[in-house]
């Protein structure tokens, strides 16, 4: 079998093919979107499994390809590179090294992800969770300047901690700044307004977007498995989806004032600490494993005390 190791980049792809010894047998560098590199495995011969590192957000395109026509591959995470460019014989990092050592890496670890048809639907789970979050900071940075320019205006005028998210109070800004005078700063402001109420909206549509299409995935897994068992009663339906927030909150308040007072008293009882004692008094206490009496310490004086002492010593022996 001939193991195929990849490493793309936004402009170029490097393969590099080898035997399952690990030996190089070809090599070959084209652009990103080329089918050539699907050619030039063909000529290969042989059966083919091709290596590519875990970036889905560069390899999507080629694993595509690759699933047009028949091709098993899996995904490299990129952290099993580490040892075979080490033990590699070339120094440094090129995209021929990289790739060589995505197809060792696969030849070692027989047990890679693969891609599967049903993860459509978790990636674009992803996607909608990443642009909510990106929604969310744009939100926030105009909220900011909302609120710089609301204090340069009337420090007086006191909006409330995250508040700016509710229509009400954006509603009670608006309303404040149109009986301002019409100056740029307050143009702006308004302009703000208007966003961060945009922002709420789409962010509001997200939310309901991503509890139904979890419901979905949610239901499509557990029918898939066979694990949905409906005598789970409340703990199957405390975490469901397609409750409200305000109601799973409740759900697990309650659980948790079921429990006893007894329960949550805290511990009164310490565990008995061993009394402590001077050094002096523990070299003699005869269940100590060194039971011989050692002879006191000198004190450990500081420079001027030494001095003083000898000097004393040497006036009492004159």
């Amino acid at each position: 079998m001939i193991v195929i190791g990849v490493d793309v980049h936004k402009q170029s792809v490097t393969a590099v093919a080898v035997d399952e010894a690990g030996r190089v047998l070809g090599e070959k560098t084209v652009a990103v979107g080329s089918d050539e590199l699907i050619g030039w495995a063909f000529a290969l011969g042989a059966e083919r499994l091709w290596a590519l590192e875990d970036c889905r957000g560069l390899t999507r395109w080629l694993e595509r390809q690759l699933l047009a026509v028949g091709e098993e591959q899996v995904r490299v995470p990129p952290k099993l590179t580490v040892p075979e460019r080490r033990a590699g014989r070339e120094r440094g990092k090129s995209d021929p090294i990289d790739a060589l050592a995505i197809a060792r890496a696969a030849l070692r670890e027989p047990g890679l992800a693969r891609p599967r048809p049903g993860e459509q639907v978790f990636r674009d789970l992803k996607l909608l969770v990443d642009h909510r979050d990106d929604l969310v900071d744009e939100r926030r940075r105009a909220q900011q300047r909302l609120r710089w320019h609301l204090h340069q205006l009337d420090p007086t005028f006191v909006v409330p901690a995250k508040a700016l998210d509710r229509p009400a109070h954006l509603e009670r800004v608006s309303r404040w700044l149109s009986r301002q005078e019409q100056e740029l700063q307050v143009r702006l402001a308004r302009e703000l307004v208007a966003r961060c109420r945009s922002f709420n909206r789409i962010i509001v549509e997200l939310d309901r977007e991503l509890e139904q299409r979890t419901a979905e995935a949610r239901a499509g897994a557990t029918r898939a498995t066979g694990l949905w068992r409906s005598h789970r009663g409340e703990a199957a339906g405390r975490d469901r989806p397609d409750r409200s927030f305000q109601e799973r909150r409740a759900t697990r308040t309650a659980r948790r004032r079921r429990a006893t007072r007894s329960e949550l008293r805290p511990r009164t009882t310490t565990p008995a600490r061993p009394r402590w004692q001077p050094p002096a008094q523990r070299r003699a206490l005869p269940d100590r494993d060194h039971t011989i009496a050692l002879p006191p310490q000198r004190p450990c004086l500081p420079n001027a005390n030494k001095q003083k002492a000898k000097a004393a010593v040497k006036r009492s022996a004159a």
